[in-house]
Parts: structure tokens; sequence; C-alpha cells
């Protein structure tokens, strides 16, 4: 065989070989995609003219997430929210519309109490859609119906309520379990500790109880030997 035909023969497997990789890959990163997304994958998809801008946009909004300092909130603060969120829904009866004026407003400071950048409605979809896309499509849904200034019911009004709700105590709760799960592996990792210290020290004590039995039965022998070593001095009656 000629070895340029071998060439040309190395040099397109090769071509082919590369090409699956990238296929594979693509299929591979549009898979974990849709996982990481769920809806919103497809909605942006079916929002761009082109798929693959569609996931360089998904895989940017990872990207920018990854660089943003999110924190779950401290017991006291979940509390201090569950509080003031219950307050606005108890205005919702008597002023339906200005609870939920208050409730977005609530949910956007519980947005920057965790750490996400609250400087636009657009930026903040973006950045909640990497962690809760479960519930974002209720976030947009609540919002346009508290952007609305006439023309709304009062059933609407509840609707966007149980939505904003939803968003809420996903935001509310998330990493409350890390927390809890941390605290649990520092009591249990105490309760090792001192479990232990314990069993050491009850080793220790029985080394020591030992030692002493071995010396204790060591002087006895010593004893015994020296006095076999020592004459007899047998009572002959006088004699």
């Amino acid at each position: 065989m000629p070895t340029w035909l071998i060439v040309v023969i190395v040099v397109v497997a090769v071509a082919v070989l590369g090409a699956v990789i990238w296929l594979v890959s693509q299929e591979m990163q549009r898979k974990r995609l849709q996982q990481r997304f769920g809806p919103e994958y497809d909605r942006t998809v079916e929002e761009s003219d082109n798929p693959r801008a569609a996931q360089r946009e998904l895989a940017e909004r990872e990207r920018r997430h990854k660089e943003l300092d999110i924190r779950p909130l401290s017991a006291s603060a979940r509390e201090r929210y569950a509080r003031e969120w219950a307050q606005v829904q108890e205005k919702f009866v008597d002023e339906p519309s200005t609870a939920v004026a208050e409730a977005d407003h609530l949910l956007v400071a519980l947005m920057g109490e965790r750490g996400y950048p609250t400087e636009g409605y657009e930026q903040q979809l973006a950045d909640l859609s990497v962690r809760h896309a479960k519930t974002l499509e209720n976030y947009r849904a609540a919002h346009t119906t508290q952007q609305k200034s006439d023309g709304v019911s009062t059933e609407d009004l509840r609707d966007a309520m149980v939505r904003y709700r939803t968003v809420f105590e996903d935001l509310l709760t998330d990493g409350a379990d890390d927390d809890r799960h941390d605290h649990h592996e520092r009591r249990n990792g105490h309760e090792r500790n001192g479990h232990d210290r314990d069993r050491t020290e009850q080793r220790d004590a029985e080394t020591r109880d030992a030692e002493t039995r071995d010396d204790d039965r060591h002087e006895t022998a010593q004893n015994e030997r020296q006095a076999s070593a020592q004459p007899r001095t047998e009572w002959n009656g006088g004699r």
C-alpha cells in the first residue's frame, strides 16, 4: 500500500474520530443542561433561532452563577422572613393589590439576602434559573400580574400570591437541609470525639490495672524467692 494512501486513511480516521467525539460531547452537554434547567431549557431553545446559541447562553448562566456568593439563610433569618411573609399574606385580605406588590419586594429582598444580584428583573431570572428553574415560571407569571396597573381581578392577584409563595419558599428553604446536615455532622463529630475519649480513658485505666496486677504478682514472686533463699532454723526442742 502506498505511503500517501496510508496517510490519507489515517487523516480521515482521525477526522472521523474527532467528529464523533465532538458529537458525543455536544449530546452530553445538551442532556446535562436539560437536566439542570428543566423547562427553562426548552423555553430558552424555543426563544432562540439557534439551539447551540441557547446552550451557550445557559452555559454562560452557569458560569456566572459559580462566581456568585450564594449562601443559605441562617435559622434566625429564615424565621424573620417567614414572619414577614405571614404579615404580607394577612394584608391580602383587605389590600390584595398592595400585598402582591409587597410580596414582590420581599422576594427581591430575599434574593439579595441569599447573595443574588437584584439589579434587574431579567438578570434575576437568568441567575435564579440555574438553581431554581422548577419554580421560575411562577415568578414570571406573578411578576407579570404585579406589573399590571389596571384590570387585575382579585382571583388573578390571589393566583399571583400563590405563585410568589412558591418561589419564596423555594428560596427560603434552599440550603436549609445543608445547614441541618452540617449541624448533625458536627454534633455527631462531637459525640464521636467524646466516645473516643471515653474509650481511650477506659483503655488507659484497664492498662494501668493490668500493670498494677503484674507488679503485684512480680513483687509477690520476688518475696517468695527471697523467703525460700533464707536458711531455715529448725526448733529442736531445746536440745
